[in-house]
């Protein structure tokens, strides 16, 4: 007996649609799916939710001096002629950060090996790459969702089921996080 479900694909193919599911979950909150790929989905996330869980509070605060080019009113770097050269004017600002204990740090880069990249692009700025930005999946997991779950043991996902597919009648099921 197999000790996962194969979903009819290989195994470079099941591990990708596995990996785009969980992110997509992760982003939005829930994802509609059939009840076999739910039920993979499921276990990946409730363990990558437990580490989050786990590592929360696992960080310093350190305080660094960060080096910030000046900018206009119109966002452009503002220039200053030094020695008969234009040259970047800077300012040095005081930012307190977050650093990472060496095991919050290896369950950020596990995390990261399931989670693919994500994307976010504003409505008004839709076809275009200049607004756009990343979104840190980890950062949320440890800073959104793992002091939600803090007191849960497990359990961390909802599978509904919401009735047969049309085309070829798989139980079709929405999966949430509760």
């Amino acid at each position: 007996m197999a000790r996962y479900r194969k979903l009819g694909r290989t195994a470079s193919q099941r591990k990708a649609l596995l990996r785009s599911q969980v992110t997509a979950l992760l982003h939005h909150g829930k994802i509609v799916t059939t009840e076999a790929r739910a039920k993979e989905v499921r276990g990946i996330v409730e363990g990558l939710i437990a580490l989050a869980v786990k590592e929360k509070d696992n960080f310093d605060t350190v305080t660094v001096t960060a080096k910030v080019p000046v900018k206009d009113k119109d966002g452009k770097r503002v220039k200053e002629v030094v020695d008969g050269k234009k040259v970047t004017k800077f300012e040095e600002l005081q930012k307190t950060i977050k650093k990472d204990q060496p095991s919050r740090l290896h369950a950020r880069r596990q995390m990261l090996k399931v989670l693919y990249p994500v994307t976010e692009i504003p409505k008004e700025a839709a076809g275009r790459k200049r607004k756009t930005k990343e979104v840190d999946l980890p950062a949320k997991l440890f800073d959104e969702l793992a002091p939600r779950y803090a007191n849960r043991q497990g359990g961390y996902t909802r599978i509904v089921k919401i009735g047969p597919r049309r085309g070829d009648a798989a139980m079709e099921v929405i999966l949430e996080l509760v």
